[in-house]
């Protein structure tokens, strides 16, 4: 008999997408992916020598339950040298990848009933990852003359004694938005009196089109109240290499070190040590990728806003996505043979099956009505795909 949590928890919103896209790639149809939420860059090669080198010198034995010293005097060293907040190596925790970061926050400052604001739309897994835990998700209405992001009226609308946590994704997936620092001191000027920790996820912060990143731990007040968390999947890019990590005060990441000893000991070697040499090497390949992102955001905005004005989006100032609103075909999505609930997700199958561009769906981001456009591709699959949904679009507006 599974368990309740098991039982509670649900699917992926964009399993069925995805799922679809293998089926129809086995049948030999070509498909335009736009829902990959993945660089689509190699991995940099500072990191695949330092790897390579582990392997050879035998680097491969367990360490500390918290991660390589080496590994995180380097994460200590970044987040000195570009976010202007200082940490020392026992505040740090490396994890498998940003998600066992907020799993492992989760699991050492909830109990069960404590409530976390998770401003809508969020990242798919935030919600369950809460429940898993033994929180309770609470989902905070934003507005869309904001653009979606949190505020401190927000939080003081929707927050209540059980309120433990709030979850900030900043720079935003799905939105791509980028809080300013007027809008963190307002944030931090809500939660820290009432003792509210904030989980700030900056895994994209790297990947930033604003004048500045703004880190929530460099708020000074806020500092102690934050579990920061980060990684090297988006930026350097290492995906399936699967390294993570949190920055908090030494005492929730002795916590946390603790509690990842008993579930997953430490991330594999060979990664942490191609994360040191990743860190510390001075290269540029970052800043190669987000030259490339902001061309490739530049012209799909431009394409948008020329080709297809009936289907307006968050001007994305960071990450990799564009979050388009397709409430210019809700009647006719909505009138189709089989039409659900969720139109948005309705329309990406519509398109996947007919037009073989995949997307994502705003219906699994909490915000039916939107789709996610991921433009960590070839600026040509871009257009393509863009084009395609501009047919879409169109026909559905013609019937």
């Amino acid at each position: 008999m599974l368990s309740e949590r098991i039982k509670n928890m649900v699917p992926s919103g964009t399993l069925e997408i995805n799922a679809r896209v293998f089926e129809l790639r086995e049948a030999g149809t070509e498909i335009v992916n736009l829902s990959v939420g993945e660089p689509d860059f190699n991995t940099s090669d500072a990191a695949k020598i330092g790897g390579i080198k582990a392997i050879v010198e035998n680097k491969t034995r367990y360490d500390k339950a918290p991660g390589l010293m080496e590994l995180r005097e380097a994460i200590c060293g970044k987040l000195s040298r570009e976010n202007g907040v200082e940490y020392t190596p026992d505040q740090i925790v490396v994890t498998n990848g940003a998600k066992q970061c907020i799993t492992n926050a989760c699991l050492t400052l909830l109990n069960p009933g404590d409530e976390v604001l998770i401003p809508a739309p969020y990242w798919v897994s935030y919600p369950e990852i809460v429940k898993i835990c033994g929180g309770k998700p609470v989902f905070v209405e934003t507005k869309r003359e904001n653009d979606f992001k949190l505020t401190g009226e927000d939080i003081e609308k929707y927050a209540t004694d059980k309120t433990k946590m709030i979850i900030l994704c900043n720079p935003s997936n799905p939105l791509g938005t980028v809080h300013t620092r007027a809008e963190l001191q307002g944030i931090a000027d809500v939660c820290v009196p009432r003792g509210i920790y904030i989980m700030s996820d900056e895994v994209y912060e790297r990947i930033c089109f604003a004048d500045e990143f703004v880190s929530m731990a460099s708020i000074s007040e806020a500092k102690d109240m934050t579990v920061l968390i980060n990684g090297l999947s988006k930026s350097i890019p290492m995906t399936g290499w699967r390294i993570g990590y949190t920055a908090t005060t030494a005492e929730i990441a002795k916590a946390m070190g603790s509690l990842q000893g008993h579930i997953t000991s430490h991330p594999s070697m060979v990664s942490q040590w191609a994360g040191v040499d990743a860190l510390n090497s001075g290269s540029d390949y970052t800043g190669m990728m987000i030259g490339k992102y902001r061309e490739r955001m530049e012209a799909a905005s431009a394409y948008l806003k020329k080709e297809l004005p009936e289907v307006p989006f968050i001007e994305p100032k960071g990450a990799f996505y564009l979050f388009l609103d397709i409430s210019c075909v809700k009647s006719a999505i909505e009138a189709l043979p089989g039409a659900t609930e969720e139109y948005s997700k309705d329309f990406t199958m519509k398109l996947l099956n007919e037009k073989h561009v995949a997307v994502a769906p705003g219906s699994a981001f909490g915000m039916d009505g939107f789709i996610r456009i991921a433009y960590a591709t070839d600026l040509d699959s871009i257009i393509e795909g863009l084009s395609r949904i501009k047919d879409l679009v169109k026909e559905l507006e013609s019937k």
